[in-house]
């Protein structure tokens, strides 16, 4: 999309420029994986401050992240000013599996770096027994010698 802008000899203001390159999302990018029973996500936030910019919690079964980037508004006045840099208020939520304590979550931030490390519950809910689904018109609401104690029609 930038060569056909270029190309063109459009000039495009930059924040629809970022738009039609799809860079203009709101939403952090994050790396999540398992380490045995700790589930880590991971999201880069430079050049915030985590104690006053940082918000994570979680809710529902559900981690959420919120990031204040805030621009530097001196910058702007400079000679030569081009920002390429994300600003703003970013965040993702994650679904995380049910029985997670929010005792069990750690945060960290290093060369920023957001690191999340969550106990995940040493047994996940198992499901109950299968039920079986009939058809109408096939055998009636009572059990079969072949079918089993949940059977439900």
């Amino acid at each position: 999309m930038e060569n056909f802008l270029r190309r063109g000899g459009l000039e495009v203001p930059e924040p629809l420029r970022r738009l039609l390159q799809g860079d203009a999302d709101l939403w952090l990018r994050v790396e999540e994986f398992q380490e045995g029973t700790t589930l880590v996500v991971r999201t880069d936030a430079p050049g915030v401050d985590p104690e006053e910019d940082v918000d994570i919690t979680v809710s529902d079964d559900t981690l959420h992240i919120d990031v204040r980037r805030e621009e530097n508004k001196d910058d702007k006045d400079k000679t030569g000013y081009r920002s390429e840099v994300r600003y703003g208020d970013h965040s993702r939520s994650i679904s995380l599996p049910r029985g997670v304590s929010q005792d069990g979550i750690l945060a960290t931030y290093t060369d920023g770096v957001i690191e999340i490390r969550i106990q995940l519950p040493e047994q996940f809910p198992t499901p109950g027994p299968k039920v079986h689904v009939s058809r109408p018109g096939s055998q009636g609401p009572h059990q079969s010698p072949e079918a089993p104690e949940n059977y439900v029609t």
